[in-house]
């Protein structure tokens, strides 16, 4: 058992600094398109990508509120997007109702896929 700690402690380290390494690639990879206005490149072999996406961050009190059925609240439990988005597609609530319970959060993704 010994060794399997050691082992997990090393590979959660190992985790640390490749997240750190990533970051800071991703970071530079970002700028450099900025600057150069592009949202796509071709770089050697790889092509770079940056994918703008919106996320809708609900809020519990809110949603609560514009849902207060039990029975629809206890199929969330709790705000999550994809279960709400679900329950919009199944007509079980309305954007409508829900418009006021979130805010649009917009994420750029970096893809990196070798051509």
């Amino acid at each position: 058992m010994d060794k399997k700690v050691k082992r997990y402690y090393q590979l959660k380290q190992k985790q640390k600094e490749i997240d750190q390494e990533l970051s800071e690639l991703r970071s530079e990879i970002m700028n450099h398109c900025a600057e150069q206005g592009a949202s796509d490149l071709v770089v050697g072999s790889y092509k770079v990508k940056i994918v703008l996406q919106e996320r809708k961050e609900y809020d519990d009190n809110k949603l609560y509120e514009a849902l207060p059925d039990p029975g629809v609240w206890r199929m969330l439990s709790k705000s999550d997007s994809s279960k709400i988005t679900s329950l919009i597609k199944l007509n079980v609530i309305t954007e409508e109702k829900i418009k006021d319970t979130f805010s649009v959060k917009n994420i750029t993704l970096l893809q990196v896929d070798k051509k």
